[in-house]
């Protein structure tokens, strides 16, 4: 088959499908761990540019205290980091916090963490863009402030185009960026703390004296409550922990292993970025100021006496480097959003279509929801840090909480064949403790200044999640009914009188030939042979039954779940064939492995029309008795699609219609 002429520019931007059949595949799409760093530790290291700016917005009358924060924020992703590793270890074909919950609690649990996580990434997108603009209009003339939100659109759209052409090739393109933001601040910290060494006891007492200044001046309970919150509201930084056991399908094999690594990377850098800023504000008195982000201040205090071209050259590196890291980290929404999103679509709290993935092998209705919520978001809050900063970071400690819990009861439960279970319960324990306390701080910090908001999305779509849920199990009640006539499909008729076998039926090529596209072994296909039969009795002396294997988030997983869902179609479309030779019809079956139906099945009827050039194609379509409009969004109609293509190629298509 001729590639569609309109094709040329999808494989501009997008790229040309990728083959199925390539056994290197999975090798060339998947992560090593500085990828898997890159692509996935990018949303955690970048919060190292709004997450330690937020503690300081808290704790500005009492600067000092923040390096109390800086040890609990340091502690606080190593405990996360490590009960992460333990989900890794549990769930080696990715542990996301939505399959977490739903095996180790229970699904109602799921879809709640689920739900939580996909508004999460939407705002992951938001606020990483939105703050990627702030970085670099900070070191651009205030003249050029006008352009900041069509910049923070256009990279919102950018972003998602590169997404849509592959994991790899999304995060191979910022990769170099992403070392160059290490390098600047990496370099800022240590700079500034070997040029510093001497005052550190200076900050020590500082720090001292600070600390009894806020007690007389609030109270120890007081002081206490400042703490909680200026650690709470830096809760950013550990968001992006998560991601790397919600991608650990796409990391190379051993997968268990990337990812552990990639967690220790993760850790490692993220803590020495939010400590190191932290203590950086001490050593030079940095406090925010408005339309300008605290890490440039920083950066313009610490190369003050520097050469005026060299100061400016670092700082402006330094915050443009930023600015692309807080683009990249947008990369995490974008790679475990619509992961999360078609695994709770395969479990049929969404609609299914969107588990299904694009020719290049990613699932492009997730993406393309994801990048349009964010551009809504963006454009309705008109790139506000300060807004979009209140509505993020609830729902990931939803998660957190969540899945720290699930492990809890898992080690409480199966704990017989784990001789260190007490530790890693420990683990989890304290990281369930840790996650639940900023989870309460936030919701009670944050709700009356537009955190409500972010509980009322994430409630209107847990809602939402299970009406879908409902519909799709009464679909499946009802057509459960039809499928009572599968048995009498699987039971060959009695032989003959004499006890022989009813001679092999032969093939005629140039007969009257039905192809009957039909969708695994189940009533739908059996009612539609039937409906054949009774239409046209005698007509047919041939049947073809031809079936698309469609390759989705649920079997895009290795070669080996590949394998088994060519044996799946190949044995299901043959149950039909087998009934119909034993009737003395001739029969055949014959299957196509895909990422979409249509062009799929019609590669595969341009084979057939060769073979038997009389062939007429058939498929069933499911009517329900009741049927609305959100109804039809649950259901994908592709016999229509498959209709009018075949329509355009003059090759006669019937619909059949099955009603339930």
């Amino acid at each position: 088959m001729n590639e569609p002429k309109g094709n040329w520019l999808k494989n501009l931007f997008i790229g040309k499908a990728r083959d199925i059949g390539d056994k290197s595949i999975f090798h060339k799409m998947s992560l090593i761990a500085v990828l898997a760093w890159v692509g996935l530790g990018a949303d955690g290291l970048s919060s190292s540019c709004y997450g330690p700016e937020e503690t300081m917005k808290a704790l500005v009358a009492h600067p000092s205290l923040a390096m109390f924060v800086a040890l609990a924020c340091v502690a606080t992703i190593a405990i996360i980091c490590v009960s992460y590793s333990q989900i890794i270890e549990l769930f080696p074909g990715g542990g996301g916090g939505y399959l977490v919950a739903s095996k180790l609690l229970s699904p109602n649990a799921g879809v709640v963490s689920g739900c939580a996580l996909l508004v999460d990434y939407v705002l992951t997108i938001a606020l990483s863009i939105a703050a990627g603009g702030d970085a670099l209009f900070s070191v651009l003339p205030e003249a050029w402030l006008w352009m900041k939100l069509p910049t923070q659109l256009g990279a919102t759209l950018v972003l998602t185009v590169l997404n849509l052409r592959g994991v790899k090739e999304s995060v191979i393109v910022w990769a170099p960026i992403f070392f160059v933001f290490l390098a600047t601040h990496g370099f800022a910290i240590i700079y500034g703390f070997c040029a510093h060494i001497g005052d550190l006891p200076a900050i020590a007492t500082a720090t001292i004296a600070d600390v009894h200044a806020a007690h007389h001046e609030l109270g120890w309970w007081k002081v206490g409550a400042l703490l909680l919150t200026a650690y709470s509201l830096g809760a950013g930084s550990y968001t992006g922990i998560e991601a790397v056991s919600n991608g650990l399908p796409i990391l190379r094999e051993p997968r268990v292993a990337t990812g552990k690594r990639t967690m220790v990377y993760m850790g490692v850098s993220l803590s020495f970025m939010v400590g190191g800023l932290l203590l950086m504000y001490q050593l030079y008195h940095s406090l925010p100021q408005k339309d300008v982000t605290l890490n440039a201040i920083l950066f313009g205090q610490m190369t003050a006496a520097w050469p005026q071209w060299l100061s400016h050259s670092f700082v402006w590196v330094a915050m443009f480097s930023a600015a692309a890291l807080l683009f990249i980290a947008a990369q995490t929404g974008f790679l475990d959003g619509p992961r999360v999103l078609a695994n709770m679509a395969l479990d049929r709290w969404f609609p299914t279509r969107f588990a299904t993935l694009s020719d290049r092998f990613v699932a492009q209705n997730g993406i393309v929801l994801m990048g349009a919520a964010s551009l809504i978001l963006i454009w309705a809050s008109h790139g506000s840090v300060d807004f979009l900063v209140v509505l993020y970071s609830i729902n990931v400690f939803v998660t957190f909480s969540l899945s720290q819990l699930g492990m809890v009861v898992h080690w409480k439960n199966e704990h017989a064949d784990e001789p260190k279970w007490k530790r890693k319960l420990a683990i989890n324990l304290l990281g369930f403790v840790l996650t639940a306390t900023i989870l309460v701080s936030l919701c009670i910090i944050k709700f009356n200044e537009g955190g409500w908001i972010t509980v009322l999305v994430t409630g209107a779509l847990i809602a939402i999640a299970f009406l879908i849920k409902r519909h799709y199990k009464h679909a499946r009640e009802e057509l459960s009914r039809l499928d009572e006539l599968t048995t009498a499909f699987r039971t060959a008729p009695p032989e003959r009188a004499d006890g022989s076998a009813p001679p092999a039926p032969l093939c005629e090529p140039k007969g009257k030939t039905a192809v009957v596209f039909v969708n695994g072994f189940n009533g739908l296909g059996v009612h539609t042979v039937l409906g054949i039969q009774q239409m046209f009795p005698g007509l047919f002396k041939n049947f073809v039954f031809a079936e698309i294997g469609v390759v989705d988030a649920g079997n895009f997983k290795g070669t080996e779940e590949l394998g088994n869902l060519q044996s799946a179609v190949a044995r299901e479309t043959e149950h039909y064939a087998t009934y119909m030779r034993a009737h003395g019809i001739y029969a055949e079956s014959v299957y196509q492995i895909g990422t979409e139906i249509v062009s799929a099945a019609t590669a595969l009827a341009g084979q057939l029309r060769k073979k038997y050039p009389n062939a007429i194609f058939f498929g069933g379509q499911l009517v329900f008795k009741k049927e609305t409009y959100f109804t039809r969004l649950l259901h994908n109609f592709a016999v229509f699609v498959l209709q009018r293509e075949f329509f355009k190629q003059g090759m006669p298509f019937f619909v059949l219609p099955i009603r339930v």
